[in-house]
């Protein structure tokens, strides 16, 4: 009787958590991305619902490139035909199985830092633009595609004061230009622990952990909209645990970068400090778990850390993988104004006034941004590789900041319509007449930098733009690094600057896109791309010049905002000179008096 009643408990026990922890079923009716032609078919009224498909389809693309860049044994409902099983050994050299996760970017690392930040940026935006996930029937793609990120990133926690940041090594996998199936091994492991921590890579998987918790906990950071509707509170709670632990180990252990403790990280992926993320993972640790003292912390961490310099128009930081103190002073906006029982203590911080510096900033160009010709966003030296996620960052950081109910309307107007010119942008309103995102447009990009994607010998790599002349496999939804200064888009897959495909690239035109759709005046308007006449691109002459592709690096008409700075340097120079000439001149008058 007794061994009969254990075997029920332990299946009781058993179903509770296969189905209390199960993920969202997926559609009926697979999702699959439609053929690039549809990016220029109109579609009628009749034929819309609330949504305009191309808008649909577009999330979905953007969903689905993340499914194509899974690493480990793929789940027999795979959505990508062409992808294989890969890289299923992974943690075998530290007796884990680390198998699973997804591909950083063109080759075949994985990283644990960029990872982190994509995870939360997407639940930040989940929470904040879910709606647009329901809308487009998108939500069930979305929980699978977390899950595969965060199940990953649980494994890489094997214990409270262990993270494993890296599987791979990128000189070998970045000499390899093949397929997944003839991925270079052994692989090797790589760990931040009590001995050789990582304060930035431990804070940054607790926050990302903390978002991704507050998600599946349904918590709002809006009164104007609801998160994705994927509520699953004992995963919520598993996420939670893990925040918490990661939290302690990156407060407890000796402050330091992770590339510290793990150099070959900081040849991708090195970070520039670590206070921002410690701060920012204070904030989404209060947020998930109702925690006051935690809030506190992440004020005191603000000041005592002088976080604010970085938000200052003139020293303004990009909010990116590395850099996250504007994304601190929006979260703790939202907090603020969402929970002031968090805040109630802690208000020596004016989030309101510190957010609106930073956004006014770049809205009104009174920073050390300015806007291409064209009209893109640029970071000096942020921008220079990858130009549009700084861009679409920045975008992201508007909208969300625009509509939580903070600022006046009019000031929330020129937030969401600066930001809108860069969604646009991205879309396909620009110079080139390309949508940067691929599979989405017969104009879109054709060659991204994806081994793979690109279907080609390993032994090619010599000869990566030629061969093959067209590639093999279509990544649909890959947003790419985006074009130069000059607006100017090459499309050659030696570029990886320009064409390079990335985790943290697709995670905020993941959220401009869901908010877009959530907001019904404008999601049943067509994106820009439709518009645009199919071969009306055309590549520049010459080439590129960058850290990629040196043969363009000639003399070339200067930038606007190069242009802009000598002019001031000149103004400021020319000032100096005749002030100097004045006087002397008075110098020599009064002289030549005296002597008189």
């Amino acid at each position: 009787m007794h061994a009969v009643r254990l075997l029920s408990t332990l299946f009781v026990t058993f179903v509770y958590f296969s189905t209390s922890l199960a993920q969202l079923p997926l559609p009926n009716s697979t999702y699959l991305p439609p053929n690039a032609s549809f990016g220029v078919q109109h579609v009628n009224d009749s034929q819309k619902s609330s949504v305009d498909p191309h808008w649909s389809s577009l999330l979905g693309n953007l969903l689905w490139f993340y499914e194509a860049q899974r690493s480990g044994k793929l789940p027999s409902n795979k959505r990508v035909p062409w992808r294989n099983d890969s890289a299923v050994e992974d943690g075998r050299d530290a007796g884990l199985d680390l198998s699973g996760g997804y591909y950083d970017a063109g080759d075949y690392v994985k990283y644990t830092y960029p990872l982190s930040f994509s995870l939360m940026s997407i639940c930040w935006g989940a929470v904040d633009f879910g709606g647009g996930y329901d809308s487009a029937n998108q939500t069930a793609y979305l929980d699978d595609m977390l899950r595969w990120g965060l199940d990953w990133l649980i494994k890489a926690h094997p214990s409270p004061n262990t993270l494993f940041v890296q599987v791979g090594d990128g000189d070998v996998d970045n000499a390899y230009w093949g397929g997944d199936l003839g991925i270079p091994t052994p692989r090797t492991s790589y760990q931040i622990n009590e001995t050789s921590p990582g304060t930035d890579a431990a804070a940054q998987a607790s926050a990302a952990f903390s978002a991704c918790s507050a998600l599946y906990a349904n918590h709002s950071l809006s009164s104007v909209s609801n998160p994705a509707s994927l509520t699953n509170i004992s995963y919520a709670s598993t996420l939670l645990s893990h925040a918490q632990q990661l939290y302690t180990f990156a407060t407890n252990t000796t402050e330091r970068t992770y590339q510290t403790s793990v150099p070959v990280s900081g040849q991708a992926y090195a970070s520039s400090g670590f206070t921002d993320e410690l701060t920012l993972a204070s904030l989404f640790l209060s947020l998930a778990s109702n925690s006051s003292q935690l809030y506190s912390q992440a004020v005191s961490d603000y000041q005592n850390f002088h976080l604010d310099e970085q938000i200052r128009p003139g020293s303004e930081s990009v909010f990116n993988w590395d850099g996250k103190s504007p994304g601190i002073v929006v979260l703790g906006a939202q907090i603020a104004k969402m929970y002031p029982n968090l805040a109630s203590s802690s208000t020596s911080v004016n989030w309101t006034l510190e957010a609106e510096d930073y956004l006014d900033g770049i809205v009104k160009g009174r920073g050390r941004t300015f806007l291409t010709d064209g009209g893109l966003l640029w970071y000096p030296g942020d921008s220079n590789d990858a130009s549009l996620n700084p861009a679409l960052n920045a975008a992201l950081l508007l909208t969300r900041y625009a509509t939580s109910n903070l600022p006046p309307s009019s000031q929330r107007n020129s937030y969401l319509t600066f930001a809108q010119s860069q969604l646009n942008y991205t879309l396909g309103a620009n110079p080139m007449n390309v949508p940067y995102i691929v599979g989405t447009h017969p104009n879109s990009p054709q060659n991204p930098h994806s081994a793979i994607a690109t279907g080609a010998s390993p032994y090619d790599i010599a000869n990566i733009d030629t061969v093959p002349e067209h590639e093999r496999y279509v990544l649909y939804g890959a947003v790419v690094g985006g074009p130069d200064t000059r607006d100017r888009f090459w499309d050659l897959r030696s570029d990886w600057v320009q064409g390079e495909v990335a985790l943290d690239y697709n995670a905020p035109l993941l959220s401009l896109v869901a908010y877009t759709i959530m907001n019904q005046t404008t999601a049943t308007q067509e994106p820009v791309f439709v518009s645009i006449e199919e071969g009306s691109y055309v590549k520049p002459k010459n080439s590129p010049c960058d850290d990629a592709v040196k043969t363009g690096c000639g003399i070339h008409p200067w930038p606007k905002g190069a242009k802009i700075a000598f002019a001031v340097v000149i103004t400021i120079v020319g000032l100096i000179i005749l002030g100097f000439g004045t006087y002397w001149i008075v110098l020599a008058t009064r002289n030549s008096t005296k002597v008189g």
